[in-house]
């Protein structure tokens, strides 16, 4: 159980599902350890948050525990859309921890928002990679299927192809110099937000699967996700692995509390 998570599934505000998806990764696997490491990095954090005035443990928040995955990406993913499809029509936000960044894609399907904002270090545009178009390569294009549009922020990875889609009117790129001065611009719209933890930089987060230097600081993440909170019908932190001393699991939790103090604040 994540730390404060002690609300039934049934009457909570917020539910975390944990989807510990390995499936695709192309470079060092172990996200399939994610959730348990990002709830066992989460138990050294105070209860309370003096900027908010709220603890953690009186937000009505619940752990689902783990959907492991199965032999069929796809059907996983069906599955995996139902049950965050189900907690939102009880009224929570679900907040799904990965596993590699395919998860998202349950996410997305399953909440239908108009804007997918990501945070990622790589654009995740390509329709493919290495033969499999259920892919943590492939995320954001996916969620394009469903989204209005998708707004990548501190992307510095992507091929000739991925760059030039994401030159089209529904994807916007803020490149990691410009994220800090980045301000949301919704209005009504319905967002879902997206971690994947490689955007920060892998001195800060190394225990990830694909590091790409020159990434953001933990202090700029978490002024993102607090900035995207109060729009968001789900969140997700993603992409973290069990090849480092704990630092990116610890980071991904702090990010994610950020988000249950951000949005029940607004």
């Amino acid at each position: 159980m994540f730390p404060g998570a002690a609300t039934d599934p049934d009457a909570a505000d917020y539910v975390l599902v944990g989807a510990p998806l390995d499936a695709s990764t192309t470079f060092e696997p172990g996200t399939r350890f994610g959730p348990r490491r990002v709830r066992h990095y989460a138990e050294s954090f105070e209860d309370y948050d003096r900027r908010t005035d709220q603890r953690f443990t009186e937000l009505a928040v619940a752990d689902h525990g783990d959907i492991g995955p199965t032999d069929d990406v796809a059907d996983y993913l069906a599955f995996l859309r139902g049950t965050v499809r189900d907690y939102a029509d009880d009224g929570a936000i679900p907040i799904l921890v990965g596993g590699e960044h395919t998860v998202s894609v349950a996410g997305v399907r399953a909440l239908d928002p108009d804007v997918f904002c990501c945070l990622d270090a790589h654009l995740d545009l390509r329709e493919e990679y290495a033969g499999n178009s259920l892919s943590h390569a492939t995320v954001t294009r996916h969620a394009l299927a469903v989204a209005d549009r998708a707004i990548v922020l501190g992307a510095r990875s992507g091929c000739r192809s991925e760059w030039e889609r994401a030159s089209e009117a529904d994807v916007t790129v803020v490149e990691p110099d410009a994220v800090a001065d980045w301000e949301p611009d919704f209005e009504d719209e319905r967002v879902y937000c997206s971690l994947d933890i490689d955007a920060a930089d892998p001195g800060f987060a190394p225990g990830t699967g694909t590091r790409e230097p020159f990434g953001l600081t933990p202090r700029v993440l978490r002024d993102v996700v607090r900035a995207v909170a109060p729009h968001a019908v789900g969140f997700d932190v993603v992409e973290v692995n069990d090849r480092d001393d704990g630092q990116a699991a610890v980071l991904a939790g702090k990010l994610l509390r950020s988000f249950v103090f951000a949005h029940a604040d607004s």
